[in-house]
C-alpha cells in the first residue's frame, strides 16, 4: 500500500466513519418503517380474515344453496371493496373458493396452498408474511391466514387474505427517499466540515515538518508555535522547540569547542616546533637545550592530556568507557593528589585544609577516580584567589563516601552554574584564566561519578565555590576494606 499524508488518512477515516454511520442510520430507518407498515397492514388484514372465517364457519354449518350464494357474493364484495385476494381452502390447504380484487369469485379445483404454509397455520392457528402463496398473489403481497374451527374444535377450513398496498409502499419509499436526501445533504456538509477540521489539525504538523527541514539544512533558529489548542500537539511543539534550543546550544558549543581545540593544539605545537627548529638551526645554544627540552616535554604531556580527554568524552558518549571497580583508600589517593600540587599551592600562598577520614575505603576504578579528584583540585587551584583558602573534606555517610572541595575566589555566576557539567562548555570567566582546557573536564568528571553510582553537585555563593560528590563505600567483607 502506498504512503499517504496524515491529512489524507485523517480525512479518509472521517469519510468512512460518516458514510458508515449514515448507512446504518438509513438501514435502521428503512427497517423500522417497513416493519411499521407491515404491522399496520397485517393488523388490518387480520380483522378482515377473522370476519371471513366467521362467515365460512356459518356456511359450513348450513346446507342452504341461497346462503352459499350469499356467502360467495359477500366474499367477492369484501375482496373488491378492500382490493384484496381471498382464498378459502379445506383443512388440507386445497383451494375451494377464491375472490379476486376485481370482485370476481370462482372455484379453483386442484390448486393448493404450499404445504409449509398450511402446516404453520394448522400448528399456530395464524399466518402472517410478505410474499406469494403461489396462487393469485404477487411476491410483494401482505398475506395473513387463519383457521376455521367447528363446535367440536376441529379445523374445517383455512382462510387466507392477500393485499398489495401501494399507498403504504409509497409512503415508505417516499420517506426513505426523503431520508436519503437529508443524509446526502448532511453528508456533504459534514465532509466539508471534516475537511476544514483535518486541515486545522494537520497544519501544526506541517509547520513542524517544515521546521525539521530547516534544521536539516542547518538553521537551528526556527521555532514552532506552542499554542495549538491541542494538548498532544502542544506537547510535541514544546519538545520540538526544546530540541531545537539544545541543538542550537550544542552547535554553538561545538563551534566553540573546535575553536578552543584548534587554539589549544596550535599553541603547544607552535611552541614545540619553534624550540625544535631553534635547536636544529643553532638559534638555541647547546647549553640551553635541556631547559627547552623540558618545556617541549611539558607541552607534549599537555597535548596528550587533551587528546585523552577527548577520547574519554567520545567513550562516554558512546557508552564504551569501562570501569574496573575495586576497594581502595580514597583518603590516601586524595592526599597524594594534594601533594602533587604543592608547588602551585605555595606559589599562590594558599591556605589548605584537609579533613579526610583515615582509611576511607571506597569501591571504584582508582585510575578514573584519580582523574576526577585531580581535575577538581586543578580547577580549584587554577581559579582560587591569591592567598585564598582551599578546603577538602571526605567522610562516610551511610553506605557512601561524601567528598567536597571548596575554594574562595570570584565564583561562578548563576547563569553559568547550570551548564558547568555540559560538554564543551567554558564559562566566559574561565576563557581568560584557563588556557589549557576545551570544556570537557567537568563533563568527564560528572559521567565518571555517575557511572560509579554516585551524584555530583556544585554551588557558588558568597565568594566560595564548592563541588561535592558521593561514591559507594567498599563492603567490609571485601579484602582490603576497612573493618
Amino acid at each position: 500500500m502506498g504512503r499517504h499524508s496524515f491529512f489524507f488518512k485523517n480525512y479518509v477515516t472521517h469519510l468512512v466513519l460518516i458514510v458508515c454511520a449514515f448507512a446504518m442510520a438509513g438501514g435502521v430507518f428503512y427497517y423500522q418503517m417497513s416493519n411499521y407498515a407491515l404491522s399496520a397492514k397485517q393488523t388490518e388484514l387480520r380483522t378482515t380474515v377473522k370476519s371471513i372465517a366467521e362467515q365460512t364457519e356459518l356456511l359450513r354449518g348450513s346446507t342452504s344453496e341461497e346462503f352459499e350464494q350469499f356467502y360467495i357474493l359477500s366474499i367477492a364484495r369484501v375482496a373488491k371493496e378492500d382490493a384484496i385476494t381471498v382464498l378459502v381452502t379445506d383443512e388440507d390447504g386445497i383451494i375451494q373458493m377464491a375472490a379476486a380484487p376485481d370482485g370476481t369469485a370462482y372455484t379453483m379445483p386442484g390448486y393448493m396452498i404450499p404445504p409449509e404454509v398450511t402446516s404453520q397455520v394448522r400448528t399456530s392457528g395464524t399466518y402472517a408474511a410478505v410474499g406469494s402463496l403461489g396462487v393469485l398473489t404477487a411476491a410483494s403481497s401482505y398475506t395473513v391466514g387463519t383457521t376455521v374451527i367447528n363446535e367440536t374444535g376441529e379445523i374445517t377450513a383455512l382462510v387466507f387474505v392477500s393485499a398489495q398496498d401501494p399507498e403504504t409502499a409509497g409512503v415508505v419509499r417516499h420517506s426513505t427517499q426523503t431520508l436519503v436526501l437529508i443524509l446526502l445533504i448532511t453528508l456533504v456538509v459534514l465532509l466539508i466540515i471534516s475537511f476544514i477540521i483535518s486541515q486545522h489539525v494537520t497544519r501544526p504538523l506541517k509547520v513542524i515538518a517544515a521546521a525539521a527541514k530547516e534544521f536539516a539544512a542547518g538553521n537551528f533558529d526556527v521555532r514552532v508555535p506552542e499554542d495549538n489548542r491541542s494538548y498532544e500537539i502542544d506537547e510535541l511543539a514544546v519538545s520540538f522547540n526544546n530540541m531545537a534550543r539544545d541543538l542550537n546550544q550544542l552547535e554553538e558549543l561545538t563551534r566553540g569547542f573546535i575553536s578552543n581545540v584548534s587554539h589549544e593544539f596550535k599553541t603547544p605545537m607552535t611552541t614545540i616546533g619553534g624550540f625544535v627548529d631553534g635547536m636544529i638551526d643553532g638559534t638555541i645554544l647547546p647549553d640551553q637545550h635541556d631547559k627547552y627540552l623540558r618545556i617541549i616535554a611539558e607541552e607534549t604531556r599537555r597535548l596528550s592530556r587533551m587528546v585523552n580527554r577527548m577520547l574519554d568524552a567520545a567513550k562516554i558518549q558512546s557508552g564504551e568507557l569501562l570501569l574496573a571497580p575495586a576497594p581502595f583508600d580514597f583518603s590516601e589517593m586524595t592526599s597524594q593528589i594534594i601533594l602533587s600540587f604543592e608547588q602551585k599551592i605555595e606559589k599562590k600562598r594558599l591556605d589548605v585544609a584537609c579533613e579526610l577520614d583515615d582509611r576511607l575505603m571506597v569501591m571504584g576504578d582508582r585510575d578514573h577516580l584519580y582523574r576526577v579528584v585531580y581535575n577538581l583540585v586543578d580547577n580549584a587551584v587554577k581559579f582560587i584567589n591569591e592567598g585564598g583558602r582551599l578546603t577538602l573534606r571526605a567522610h562516610p555517610e551511610g553506605t557512601f563516601c561524601a567528598f567536597s572541595i571548596s575554594n574562595t575566589g570570584a565564583g561562578i555566576s548563576a547563569e553559568e552554574l547550570p551548564h558547568v557539567f555540559d560538554r564543551f562548555y567554558k564559562a566566559d570567566r574561565s576563557r581568560s584564566l584557563d588556557k589549557t582546557g576545551a570544556g570537557l573536564g567537568l563533563y568527564i568528571v560528572k559521567n565518571i561519578i555517575n557511572l560509579h553510582g554516585g551524584e555530583i553537585s556544585v554551588r557558588s555563593d558568597d565568594g566560595e565555590t564548592e563541588f561535592s560528590f558521593t561514591l559507594p563505600l567498599a563492603p567490609p567483607q571485601l579484602p582490603g576494606s576497612k573493618q
